[in-house]
């Protein structure tokens, strides 16, 4: 079992959208997944409700009420959605656990505010770990001013982006279905995809 957990404190960061498409990224590759949700709202678990049974199958975890770190060992994946705020040594536990972090944020100065602090204190938990942690940048070109503001804050935590996925409704409407970028017909939604090629690779390492 490998994991990979979803997390900033900032909420609308695009959390559940990265969690519930790479859990549709293992489930179309032939993989076992488990989708953890760790948020009261349980907001990956509602997503989950509306996916076909026709589609690859994901399973659903909720994980929001542990007071020690479980995760399900049956599946080949596990995917956490890790809540807004998520701190203290609940974090902590969740970080020793698992293989990847990925953190997505969107590039403005709110959100990077909101953020600087989290990163911080990943710095210092995960010290001499830093390799296990990657950044999403959501809604976004990375062509534009506001790429380069993201780059720019980036710059002293030396953490990489992994992606930048564009602003579109795509990932909307695929969400409504229940479904993902990833779930066939893939080819309607083949420049998205390819965004994803690099932080794919990196988690598979």
């Amino acid at each position: 079992m490998r994991a990979v957990m979803v997390a900033n404190p900032k909420g609308g960061a695009g959390k559940t959208t990265l969690a519930t498409n790479l859990s549709g990224f293992f489930a179309n590759e032939g993989k076992s997944v488990c989708l953890c949700d760790l948020d009261r709202q349980q907001s990956s678990l509602r997503w989950l409700a509306f996916r076909d049974p026709g589609l690859p199958a994901i399973v659903g975890y909720f994980g929001g009420n542990q007071m020690s770190v479980s995760l399900p060992r049956e599946s080949e994946w596990v995917v956490l959605d890790a809540p807004a705020g998520f701190q203290g040594y609940k974090l902590n536990d969740f970080l020793r656990a698992v293989d990847r972090v990925l953190i997505p944020i969107v590039p403005s100065v709110f959100d990077m505010a909101a953020t600087e602090d989290f990163l911080n204190a990943l710095r210092q938990d995960l010290s001499g770990r830093m390799a296990k942690i990657g950044i999403v940048a959501m809604r976004i070109d990375p062509r534009t001013r506001a790429a380069s503001m993201l780059e720019e804050f980036l710059r002293h935590f030396d953490i990489p982006i992994l992606a930048y996925l564009r602003n579109t409704q795509n990932y909307v409407n695929v969400a409504a279905a229940g479904q993902t970028i990833f779930d066939p017909p893939r080819a309607r939604n083949k420049r998205d995809v390819e965004q994803w090629q690099k932080l794919l690779d990196w988690i598979a390492r």
